[in-house]
């Protein structure tokens, strides 16, 4: 009895210290047949694989595998989604990121600190002084204020969302694009692995043309999707968007 114990011990330890290994340094993967590469010129030793709703059970059955790794920080239950193209990173027969980019129709305009980007410098939490309602992307929520105010351009009514010192507009724009979900092994961060898968789905998203940074939308600006975005559009200026719920 105790040897079956001590066994099974044993076999939790050496589990627990695989999943663990997996998750930091990627998800085994010794490539299939047939793939669907989005060749990228600043890759070296590494490729990215373009996986849908439509490819065999054992691609889709690898993407389930990586989402189990991104819901342990992202959280789980929202992430997969059929309509979602997904873009796995490869390098040295392991996946170390995963993108989720779906279409969407339409998004909200994040704006930089100051509305009208004078000399008045007004930042958001100056601004956002009436309470209105709450506004949901994915996880997250964040307040909603509404304050009549002149910009520079026009006047119009703007709806106020505290996200890091920036502005979320109330008023929608078109949008094709959206980046649901994007993760990078912990051992792997800081290698541009994201920068490069965002810039794999603006160049195979939408068939026959390319689609400019600034057209990307996101699903979930935390403090680090804030940053991300910031840093791969080059302004504080991007779009986010509220995602649909799971459809099982």
């Amino acid at each position: 009895m105790w040897g079956k114990v001590c066994s099974r011990e044993e076999e939790d330890e050496k589990a627990h210290k695989g999943f663990h290994r997996d998750y930091t340094l990627g998800i085994p993967f010794k490539g299939w047949c047939i793939e669907r590469v989005v060749h990228m010129p600043l890759i070296e030793g590494g490729r990215i694989v373009l996986v849908l709703d439509s490819d065999p059970f054992a691609y889709r059955n690898k993407v389930e595998e990586v989402v189990k790794m991104m819901e342990i920080e992202l959280g789980s239950g929202w992430i997969f989604h059929k309509s979602c193209k997904v873009y796995l990173f490869i390098s040295s027969q392991r996946i170390v990121g995963c993108l989720h980019a779906e279409p969407i129709k339409k998004a909200f305009k994040v704006c930089s600190s100051s509305l009208n980007g004078g000399s008045e410098g007004t930042t958001a939490r100056e601004v956002a002084r009436q309470s209105s309602t709450t506004l949901q992307f994915g996880d997250i929520s964040f307040k909603r204020e509404i304050k009549k105010r002149t910009c520079s351009v026009n006047s119009s009514e703007v709806s106020d969302g505290i996200l890091n010192g920036a502005i979320i507009c109330e008023e929608t724009v078109p949008a094709v694009c959206g980046i649901r979900a994007i993760w990078v092994t912990p051992s792997n961060r800081r290698k541009h692995i994201a920068s490069q898968l965002l810039d794999a789905v603006r160049t195979s998203f939408c068939m026959g043309f390319v689609l400019e940074r600034s057209q990307l939308a996101f699903s979930q600006p935390t403090s680090a999707g804030n940053a991300l975005a910031s840093n791969h559009i080059g302004t504080g200026s991007f779009l986010v968007y509220k995602i649909s719920n799971l459809i099982s």
